[in-house]
C-alpha cells in the first residue's frame, strides 16, 4: 500500500467505531443515570456492553494497520507519540481541577465546615494504613513496568513478559484494596466538601488505574502473540508512560489529601 504514495503518512479509510463508539458511551452514561435513579441496570449493561466490543475491535483495527501492514511509518509514529503525550498534559490538567478545589477548600475551611480541615465530624483514614501500602504497590509497579520497557529493548522477551504481567497484577491489587477501603470508608461522597473532593479526586484516579490495567492487559496479550520488538513498540511505549502518570498523580493524592490534609 505505501508503494502507492508518495508520503509518509497513514490516511485511515473510513471506520464505523468512531460514531458507534459515541453511541455506546451515551447509553452507558445515561444507563449509570439510570440506575442511580430507578434501579434499572438493563441499559447500563447494553452501554458497557457495545462499548467494550466496539474498544475491542477498534483495537484489533488499529493492531493490523500498525503491526501487519506497515502502515506505522516513522513519521506515524512520531505523530502517535506527540498525540500520547498532549493527550496525558490534557490529564494533569483534569487532575489539577481536583487538586485546586480540594486546597481552596482546606487552605482556608468555610464556616459552615467549622472552620477546620477535616471538617466536624469527618474521621479521615489513616494515611499509614492502606494508603501507604497502595503507595507502595503503585511505586513498584512503577519500577516493573520500566524492567518491562528495559527488556523489551533488550530483546529478553522473557523477562518482559514476566514484567509486564507483574505490573497488571499489582494494578489489580490496587483497585481490590481501593474497594474495600470504600466500603470501609467512614464518609460518604455527600459529606461535605471533603467527602465530594475525596472521592471525586481517588474515584477518577481509581478509574485511571484500570484504564491503564486494561491498556497493559492489551499490550501483554500483544507480546504473547509477538506484536513488539526493540524497534516497533509504540503502543506498550504509550502504555509505559500512561502508567508512570498513573503512579505520579498517586503520590500528590497521597501526600496531599491523604497525610497533609488528614
Amino acid at each position: 500500500m505505501l508503494t502507492h504514495q508518495n508520503h509518509p503518512y497513514h490516511l485511515v479509510e473510513m471506520s464505523p467505531w468512531p460514531l458507534a463508539g459515541s453511541i455506546s458511551t451515551m447509553m452507558t452514561l445515561t444507563g449509570a443515570i439510570k440506575f442511580f435513579q430507578q434501579g434499572s441496570y438493563i441499559m447500563l449493561l447494553l452501554g458497557v456492553t457495545m462499548t467494550t466490543m466496539i474498544m475491542i475491535q477498534w483495537w484489533r483495527d488499529v493492531v493490523r494497520e500498525g503491526t501487519y501492514q506497515g502502515l506505522h511509518t516513522k513519521t506515524v509514529i512520531k505523530g502517535l507519540r506527540w498525540g500520547m503525550i498532549l493527550f496525558i498534559v490534557s490529564e494533569v490538567f483534569f487532575f489539577i481541577s481536583f487538586f485546586w478545589a480540594f486546597f481552596h477548600s482546606s487552605l482556608s475551611p468555610a464556616v459552615q465546615v467549622g472552620s477546620i480541615w477535616p471538617p466536624m465530624g469527618i474521621m479521615s483514614f489513616n494515611p499509614m494504613q492502606i494508603p501507604l501500602l497502595n503507595t507502595m504497590i503503585l511505586l513498584t509497579s512503577g519500577v516493573t513496568v520500566t524492567w518491562a520497557h528495559h527488556s523489551l529493548l533488550n530483546n529478553n522477551m522473557k523477562e518482559m513478559n514476566q514484567s509486564l504481567t507483574i505490573t497488571i497484577l499489582l494494578g489489580l491489587y490496587f483497585t481490590l484494596l481501593q474497594a474495600y477501603e470504600y466500603m470501609e470508608a467512614p464518609f460518604t461522597i455527600s459529606d461535605s466538601v471533603y467527602g465530594s473532593s475525596f472521592f471525586m479526586a481517588t474515584g477518577f484516579h481509581g478509574i485511571h488505574v484500570m484504564i491503564g490495567t486494561t491498556f497493559l492487559f492489551v499490550c501483554v496479550i500483544r507480546q504473547f502473540n509477538f506484536h513488539f520488538s526493540k524497534n516497533h513498540h509504540v503502543g506498550f511505549e504509550a502504555a509505559a508512560w500512561y502508567w508512570h502518570f498513573v503512579d505520579v498523580v498517586w503520590l500528590f493524592l497521597y501526600i496531599s489529601i491523604y497525610w497533609w490534609g488528614n
